[in-house]
């Protein structure tokens, strides 16, 4: 959407929008920490081998 359109939008359209766009970036971050949680989760998870230094 370009700045053009939006000045044809009403505000009662705009705040709907950014309304929806604040939820779906929150269920994104959400999404996001469960990911690197699960990743994290299985990292520490592995088994480190003798001889083997574990990464950071």
């Amino acid at each position: 959407m370009t700045k053009a359109e939006l000045g044809l939008i009403g505000d009662a359209e705009l705040v709907e929008e950014l309304s929806l766009l604040t939820t779906q970036t929150a269920r994104m971050r959400a999404r996001m920490a469960d990911i690197m949680a699960e990743l994290e989760r299985r990292r520490c998870s592995k088994p480190v081998h003798p001889g083997q230094r574990r990464r950071h």
